[in-house]
């Protein structure tokens, strides 16, 4: 089973098995890594599930919907080129050790 990896703001690693098809917000929630929320579920409407993903992932990912666009411009933490909502990211066998590294706060 392919793997993510969650890295809170001061440094602690979290690596969880993620199956394919699943989203990195579920699999961060149901394996309680802080620094998660989902608020709403996963429909990219609350913006609590922001994750810098990792540069060396970002050209194996969909590029981000317009709601996902939206939503990230909203944020309380600062939005990069790899800012991303992990309630939009479905595990593949190509995202096999992806990094998601999470801000200081959501929302």
């Amino acid at each position: 089973m392919p793997t993510a990896r969650y890295v809170e703001p001061n440094g602690v690693k979290h690596t969880v098995e993620v199956p394919v098809g699943e989203n990195l917000r579920q699999a961060a929630l149901d394996n309680l890594v802080p620094g998660i929320i989902g608020e709403c579920g996963g429909y990219a409407t609350c913006g609590t599930c922001h994750g810098y993903v990792d540069d060396s992932f970002l050209p194996k990912l969909a590029p981000p919907s317009e709601d996902e666009e939206f939503m990230l411009e909203g944020l309380l933490a600062p939005v990069t080129a790899n800012s991303r909502l992990t309630c939009q990211l479905i595990m593949s066998p190509s995202l096999e050790g992806i990094t998601i590294r999470l801000p200081e706060e959501q929302g």
